[in-house]
């Protein structure tokens, strides 16, 4: 096969590969779609994979063309991305998200930036005969955002403020008016971000360079603050701009990564205490028979309840990555979801 292959750190290169024999447990997908995710860039660029050579990638989805079951051949499959150890407490009552163990493709292990992979037969969650499969490898984000929004039990009334508007934190917003949500409040630095945002309809768009975000938020909320913060930046401002903003006994939902360390003041610390807030952590998604975020995204993708298609903003063959890479390195032009398409 043909992939895209993480060498060293920052060092790609497009190389045949042999593509490893398929396990009794495992399904061939002819990969039709892979999106890029934040988290690649500097997996590419800086930190790199857990082991050397790795093929990145784990937003993608595909064509089975091989598998012990026959009936399986021809389908369209999105792939779960996590491997879950199967042993561990987590995984005993299935919540693999929270695997003590796991692997995981395109990062410890070999991942959808190539043409085949060999992928577990848990892993694959096979999508409508008709559905596009671009619309399939969103998958993973969507329902990575669908978990987040389910971490807080929203009942539909709340005013909710979100910073950071990659992605995942449109995709949280796409959910949220899809929950019934009638006041949802985006936080950004940059205007690019929130020009977009307002394409896709959305209307209370908070520019963090130019205003001052909390004194905003208590305008747009005749000064009563919203009830859900979702931070999704991973950064010390907005954290504290949140803690900030939330109303008495709101809920703080961190979901972004940290790029390095976090630093709370006290004051900040202590609206944590006084308001008596609930703090909640997200990370990664459901999917088991109890709570399957990935089926429940792939629907509402499906019947365009949430429509991915405006957030794929570029696409690209995977021959052409150093454009894609840089691209989103660069940060030139707005980006909102580039592609690698088939």
């Amino acid at each position: 096969m043909k992939a895209l292959v993480l060498h060293e750190i920052g060092d790609l290169r497009y190389d045949d590969v042999e593509l490893p024999k398929r396990l009794d447990d495992e399904v061939t997908v002819h990969i039709q779609a892979a999106g890029i995710c934040g988290s690649d860039v500097p997996r590419v660029f800086e930190k790199g994979t857990y082991t050397f050579p790795t093929i990145p990638g784990h937003e993608f989805s595909g064509i089975i063309t091989d598998a012990n079951d026959k009936l399986l051949v021809g389908k369209k499959v999105a792939v779960f991305p996590l491997i879950p150890c199967g042993k561990c407490p987590s995984c005993s009552i299935g919540k693999y998200e929270l695997c003590n163990h796991y692997d995981y493709y395109g990062s410890r292990r070999d991942g959808g930036f190539a043409e085949y992979l060999q992928v577990k037969l848990d892993n694959i969650v096979v999508v409508p005969d008709d559905m596009d499969l671009r619309h399939a490898a969103m998958a993973e984000p969507s329902a990575v955002a669908l978990h987040a929004i389910r971490q807080v039990g929203l009942k539909g009334f709340e005013r909710v403020a979100i910073w950071g508007i990659g992605p995942i934190g449109l995709l949280v917003a796409m959910w949220l008016k899809r929950f019934g949500v009638k006041q949802i409040i985006l936080v950004a630095r940059d205007q690019k971000k929130l020009d977009f945002a307002k394409s896709l309809g959305f209307i209370n768009l908070i520019n963090s360079n130019t205003k001052n975000v909390v004194n905003a938020i208590q305008e747009i909320t005749d000064n009563e603050g919203v009830h859900v913060c979702i931070e999704g930046t991973g950064a010390s401002q907005p954290l504290a701009e949140a803690l900030q903003s939330i109303a008495r006994e709101g809920t703080l939902l961190t979901m972004g990564n940290p790029a390095g360390k976090i630093e709370l003041a006290q004051a900040d610390y202590w609206c944590i205490l006084r308001k008596q807030l609930k703090l909640i952590g997200t990370w990664n998604s459901s999917h088991n028979l109890v709570q399957d975020d990935w089926k429940d995204a792939i629907y509402a993708m499906y019947i365009k309840a949430i429509d991915v298609e405006p957030l794929i903003s570029h696409e690209y063959k995977l021959q052409n990555y150093v454009e894609a890479f840089e691209l989103i390195k660069n940060k030139q032009i707005h980006t909102c979801k580039v592609m690698f398409v088939n």
